[in-house]
């Protein structure tokens, strides 16, 4: 019988990847969402239990019925520029819900969790590519509070024995390549399915926020990891908990990056289409360069990105973006 996993926001972006990636590797997601963010369509491979994270008694009644062997937890709010404007809202939400949940789990038993965390935590980097061991200085409220739940997470092992991974990961990016789930976000925040929008005529054009960065093109250099890779760390991490792994964080990313450019000229490639560009100036906080070391988990998990090259990636976004959006003017 195939072992059950608890799925916190399994119905938003990487959560609904990550349950398409456990199925295939035999576990049972059940979805625990309350689709605020996330979209009832995207549940496809188990049940959708609804429900918020603050609810403990409803979580605790669905950790009962279901019996899960772990948790993945990717429920959260996760826009950068609405923490700042609304702290207590991702502060309540970020780190309140973990601690329900985290209640809940505890009632019945010490079940290891994977934690969907940032790089955020990291605020300007110091040093490039970016190392576990970087200091941690998150710029904004979003990034606090996964700071806040990975201090959490290490104080609850050491309390009460549960286990966890917390995966830091850089720009998710990219789709399912068979094209059965992918990105939509209300308003979208992210660059890649925003240049997919303007090739659609579905926006007319995109910013590139400053263009006066130490980097070869003067744009911001990002490290993109699809969104499939970003599930198969997921799972191996689980894989590694329940063989008894000790608690541990660890960067996901490629180790190179991509400038705002670069990818506005893949985007132009995948769509054969215009990309209209914008300039505007710099967004305060913006480093030049986010790029990860991720050598840890590839020790760890014996983990390696296979498909974030940007061609893979923007194809695949791309092939989902047409099917989700459908055909605009060519």
């Amino acid at each position: 019988m195939a072992q059950t996993v608890l799925v916190t926001g399994g119905a938003g972006y990487v959560g609904s990847h990550a349950c398409k990636a456990l199925a295939r590797a035999g576990y049972r997601p059940v979805v625990y969402d309350d689709l605020s963010n996330g979209h009832e369509w995207a549940v496809k491979w188990g049940p959708l239990e609804t429900g918020s994270l603050l609810d403990g008694d409803r979580l605790a009644d669905v950790i009962k019925r279901h019996k899960p062997a772990a948790t993945l937890h990717f429920a959260a709010k996760a826009i950068v520029g609405e923490s700042v404007a609304e702290p207590a809202l991702y502060y309540r939400n970020n780190v309140g819900g973990t601690l329900c949940l985290l209640e809940a789990i505890r009632s019945h038993g010490a079940l290891p969790i994977v934690f969907s965390s940032t790089c955020a935590v990291y605020g300007l980097a110091t040093e490039t590519p970016i190392r576990e061991t970087h200091s941690q200085q998150p710029t904004s409220p979003y990034g606090a509070s996964k700071q806040m739940v990975e201090r959490i997470l290490r104080d609850t092992d050491t309390a009460y024995g549960i286990r966890s991974v917390s995966l830091r990961y850089f720009n998710a990016a990219g789709a399912d390549r068979e094209a059965e789930i992918g990105e939509v976000h209300d308003p979208e925040p992210h660059l890649i399915p925003r240049l997919l929008d303007v090739a659609l005529e579905r926006d007319s054009a995109i910013t590139i926020y400053g263009e006066d960065y130490d980097t070869p093109d003067g744009t911001c250099i990002r490290d993109y990891i699809h969104v499939e890779d970003l599930a198969d760390a997921h799972v191996r991490a689980l894989g590694y908990l329940l063989d008894d792994g000790p608690t541990t964080a660890l960067n996901l990313g490629t180790g190179e990056g991509a400038s705002v450019r670069e990818v506005v000229e893949a985007a132009g490639l995948a769509t054969g289409r215009k990309i209209q560009v914008e300039t505007g100036s710099r967004r305060p906080g913006d480093p030049d360069r986010l790029v990860a070391d991720a050598r840890l988990a590839q020790k760890t998990l014996g983990w390696a990105p296979s498909r974030s090259d940007m061609a893979s990636v923007m194809a695949d976004a791309w092939r989902w973006h047409l099917k989700f959006f459908g055909q605009s003017k060519s």
